[in-house]
């Protein structure tokens, strides 16, 4: 009998893997085999946890072309080991999580079949309890089940369908209700959704309309896991060109486009200026300290220079922390562990979590937040525009993502890292930022660029991204001058696409 190994399907806090044949260079590894296997890991996992051998587990899935199959693979493998199975069939991440926390449904566990942004050749898993996402150190441990031949020892459980969108979406909706003391608040207001062929469609017919909202031209609302219009990300440049354009031809009040399971989300506001990244963290963190003074807001380690400055003229406190939604959610939980009021964690790739939604990244709930501010700016007389007017964006930026050759690639990119904090100390115009908590970020006077870097190790691969912004035109690529010097020393870190930008 083969040794299984499946360790090349940890993805932190979630298992993701390829699962459709076709792509050159990438075989399959969410075969039957794998996934039935991780759902037995899942099982065992959770009987150890919770102590239930005939667990409620609701499952779901995305629109991805394999969803179907791996939802039968896991759910079959989970009545196999006792569990009392709901397959919801299309749903979102978020979604999934809050089957373990509605009245009249409560479920013990609950998985995600879905890949978020990731090409539709992929897919993979989230988990929940009733306690939020699991941990990196639960899907270790899920997979060492997984690899096992440990089962839950507990007789067949069963299988039935249901349907929970319609649940959560009437919470979403409630909710603007309450805050607009009205049934129909969005009458008058056009608001746009594209939902890039993923699961988010359910937006525009199960809240939006519902409420009144006018949204015509919004696009691409029908699942279909080729995506064929542009991939379901608010962080690429043709999605967000695609819902900007939208929102243009349509002279809409809102536009909104979200990833494929709907965690993420960002937002088009009605002069066509894009809401997402460092924006998007602005206008949420002005919403939060107008009615929570003082709060700490924790975000990932890229922000913007201009962002903390933001939040600090507001009030709040700026807790720039490290790379990974589990990072900041779990940083910001552990601050108001401690007693300090930690309201929002969110990463510039819009992963956004609020204390008062279980800290749960829930792209669905953030756009909701902010429809309801746009109804209030509505009826007060300002506008989404003015809550951010005075945020200071870089007037360059750029990203570098140097590919480190070393097999044992983490101990010699940590010593780069080592190695620049101390050069940056012996350079003239260069400080090292304080309060730093990934990689090494040094801030640099206007006679050296006018700006930062970060430079950090990825979480997943052999790979050091290299951070630049700066608030002069040009700062950029003279940064990136000053730094090659230092980089090009390291044999084993590709990075020639920083040398030649600082050259030509």
């Amino acid at each position: 009998m083969s040794v299984k190994n499946y360790s090349s399907l940890r993805n932190e806090s979630d298992v993701r893997g390829i699962a459709i044949a076709g792509v050159p260079n990438q075989e399959v590894n969410l075969t039957e085999t794998a996934c039935r296997d991780i759902a037995r890991g899942f099982a065992v996992w959770l009987l150890k946890r919770s102590g239930k051998k005939r667990p409620k587990i609701a499952v779901g899935r995305d629109s991805r072309l394999s969803g179907e199959t791996l939802l039968f693979w896991l759910a079959d493998e989970l009545v196999k080991e006792g569990a009392e199975v709901t397959d919801m069939g299309l749903a979102s991440t978020p979604a999934m999580f809050m089957t373990t926390k509605t009245d009249g449904y409560m479920f013990d566990g609950a998985v995600m079949v879905t890949a978020s942004h990731l090409p539709y050749n992929r897919n993979g898993y989230k988990f929940f309890t009733p306690d939020g996402g699991v941990e990196a150190s639960d899907i270790k441990e899920m997979i060492a089940f997984a690899e096992s031949s440990e089962h839950t020892g507990a007789p067949s459980g069963s299988l039935s369908k249901g349907e929970f969108m319609s649940a959560y979406s009437k919470r979403l909706a409630d909710m603007i209700r309450a805050a607009c003391g009205s049934e129909r608040p969005l009458e008058g207001l056009r608001i746009v959704v594209d939902a890039g062929n993923g699961a988010g469609g359910f937006y525009v017919e199960k809240v939006l309309k519902p409420l009144g909202a006018n949204t015509e031209g919004s696009r691409y609302l029908e699942p279909d896991g080729s995506f064929p219009n542009h991939i379901p990300n608010p962080e690429n440049k043709e999605a967000m060109e695609s819902i900007t354009e939208a929102v243009k031809e349509t002279k809409a009040d809102l536009g909104v486009i979200f990833d494929t399971d709907v965690d993420r989300a960002g937002a088009v506001l009605s002069d066509g200026s894009e809401l997402n990244r460092n924006r998007l963290i602005a206008i949420l963190s002005a919403m939060l300290l107008r009615d929570h003074p003082g709060t700490t807001i924790v975000t990932d380690s890229v922000t913007s220079s201009g962002l903390a400055e933001f939040i600090a003229s507001l009030g709040g406190v700026h807790h720039r922390f490290k790379r990974g939604y589990r990072n900041v959610i779990n940083e910001s939980v552990r601050l108001n562990n401690s007693g300090i009021d930690s309201r929002l964690a969110i990463e510039t790739s819009g992963h956004g979590a609020f204390k008062d939604n279980y800290f749960l990244d829930d792209g669905a709930y953030i756009v909701t937040r902010l429809i309801i501010e746009l109804s209030r700016a509505k009826k007060e007389g300002y506008t989404l525009e003015s809550l951010i007017e005075d945020l200071k964006e870089p007037a360059e930026s750029a990203e570098f993502r140097m590919n480190l050759l070393p097999k044992d690639f983490k101990p010699y990119g940590q010593k780069i890292i080592d190695d620049l904090c101390e050069f940056a100390k012996t350079r003239e115009g260069w400080s090292l930022a304080p309060s730093n908590y990934e990689g090494v970020r040094v801030n640099l006077d206007k006679d050296h660029g006018d700006g930062w870097f970060l430079l950090r190790l990825s979480l997943h691969e052999p790979l050091m991204p290299l951070n630049i912004e700066s608030d002069s035109l040009g700062g950029v690529k003279k940064i990136a001058g000053e730094l090659s010097g230092f980089i090009s020393r390291y044999d084993g870190l590709d990075a020639k696409k920083l040398t030649d930008f600082a050259k030509n």
